[in-house]
Order: C-alpha cells, then structure tokens, then sequence
C-alpha cells in the first residue's frame, strides 16, 4: 500500500473519530438540558457492554438517571420481564420503553413527554 494512501486512511479515521466526539457530545448537552431526575431509568444486566457505554455517556454527559441490575434486584428482574424487554439496556423515559442504547430515540421520549 502507498503511504500517501496509508496517510489519506489514517487522516480520514481521525476525522471521523473528531466528529463522532461532537455530535456525542452536542447529543449529551441536549439531553441534560431536557432530563429530569427520575426522567430516566435504566434496567441493566452485569454482563451487557451496551449497559456500560450507556451508563459511561450519561455520566459524562451530566444526564440524570436511575440504574438497576436484573441480576442483584428482584423488583427490577420483574419489571423487565412484565416490559417483556428482550434484551439490555432497556430504557424507561418517562414511561416509554427503549430497548436498547439508543440516543435519538432517548431524545425523542424526552421531548414528547415535555
């Protein structure tokens, strides 16, 4: 492979990794702006990597939200399963059911429950 084609690569990386940082940050200073304590919670399970991302990007963003683990806690293994959640994280905003680590779709719940 030529350099100059390894550099291209290597600066084309860079940059999409620049601008995912952005929109995940802007996305993060617009969800804090709309989340409530008691606006988010979380049912997690110990093992799901999508729990930690989660959980690591709503801390870092300042956004409120409350956590369970399906494993530690009886009540939150029984509302998982009455949401008949099929898989971790599973999102309670505001009521809605997310399943899954979705920002948008955070973003979206938050904003119909204004």
């Amino acid at each position: 492979m030529p350099r100059s084609l390894l550099i291209v690569i290597v600066l084309a990386l860079l940059a999409s990794w620049g601008w995912r940082s952005h929109v995940q940050r802007a996305d993060g200073e617009r969800l804090a702006a709309l989340a409530r304590p008691g606006d988010i919670r979380m049912i997690s399970s110990e093992t799901c990597g999508w729990c930690v991302a989660a959980r690591r990007w709503m801390t870092q963003s300042a956004i409120p939200f409350e956590e369970c683990f399906i494993e530690r806690d009886a009540r939150c293994r029984a509302d998982y399963e009455a949401l008949g959640a099929q898989g971790t994280p599973t999102l309670l905003v505001r009521g809605q059911r997310i399943v899954g680590f979705d920002r948008i779709a955070i973003e979206q719940a938050l904003q119909a429950g204004r």
